[in-house]
């Protein structure tokens, strides 16, 4: 536990020490603020235009400006957008000891190396809950100032749900990144897996075999293409699962048996 302990409060201070989790607040406050912009812009398209928020030549799309649409593009925006950033995140997690060269020194340490993955997974998590809610918690306060219609306390609770379980899915599915990260020994590796795996879940959803497709799980979750309950079924979470364990298992192995002299 000591071990683990020092492993976390290591991994921590890097990450504070650093701007990416900054960067990483940045671009996720987009989301919401955007958001709320679109809002602005579907509630009178005409006095937005004369504002100068759109080009008068703009083709606006049919939609509503009310709390569950706006709901609805802060869960899709964390299945895609935010899907991203936790691809950066993950990738830097486990990228950066080789890009700085101290891999060689971190494996030498006496502390487990199962602790100092974990511990690395676990800055993880903490770091997509905090995101998670800083979106979620702007996207209310970004909604209350636009005055949006339609809230309920039953919306609030349902949206709640949608928008964690889209960014536990997507953070399940960083496993993976954070192997491609050990085995390609970098940054390189794994951004190029989550540019891949974004672009193959849209085609499988668009073939209909995105309930299959681990990384198409977190749009469809977030009612993206449509009504959860039509699109995602029980074997969606279970080959999620399959693909997060994977990713955990081959990141645990490849970190026991790696040559610190290599």
């Amino acid at each position: 536990m000591n071990n683990f302990r020092a492993a976390l409060w290591a991994e921590g201070l890097k990450a504070r020490r650093s701007l990416v989790p900054w960067l990483a607040a940045l671009g996720m406050t987009m989301t919401p603020l955007v958001g709320g912009l679109f809002m602005i812009i579907l509630q009178n398209p005409e006095r937005a235009k004369s504002m100068g928020l759109i080009s008068a030549k703009a083709q606006l799309t049919v939609g509503v400006a009310d709390w569950p649409a706006y709901f609805g593009l802060l869960a899709q925006a964390m299945a895609v957008g935010g899907a991203l950033i936790f691809a950066l995140m993950t990738a830097w997690l486990f990228g950066r000891e080789f890009s700085d060269h101290t891999v060689k020194e971190l494996l030498a340490l006496p502390t487990p190396r199962s602790a100092i993955v974990g511990a690395k997974f676990l800055v993880l998590a903490l770091w997509v809950a905090g995101l998670t809610a800083l979106i979620f918690g702007l996207g209310l306060v970004v909604g209350a100032a636009v005055k949006l219609p339609g809230w309920s306390v039953a919306l609030g609770w349902r949206s709640v749900v949608d928008v964690v379980g889209t960014a536990l899915l997507a953070l399940a599915l960083m496993s993976p990144v954070a192997l491609l990260a050990s085995l390609g020994r970098g940054y390189l590796a794994p951004l190029g897996w989550a540019i891949l795996t974004l672009a193959m879940a849209q085609i499988l959803v668009v073939m209909g075999w995105g309930a299959w497709f681990p990384w198409s799980v977190p749009a469809l979750f977030s009612g993206a293409v449509g009504p959860r309950a039509l699109l995602v079924d029980w074997y969606s979470y279970a080959v999620v699962a399959l693909a997060s364990l994977a990713g955990l298992a081959g990141t645990f192995a490849w970190w026991s048996r790696a040559d610190q002299t290599r």
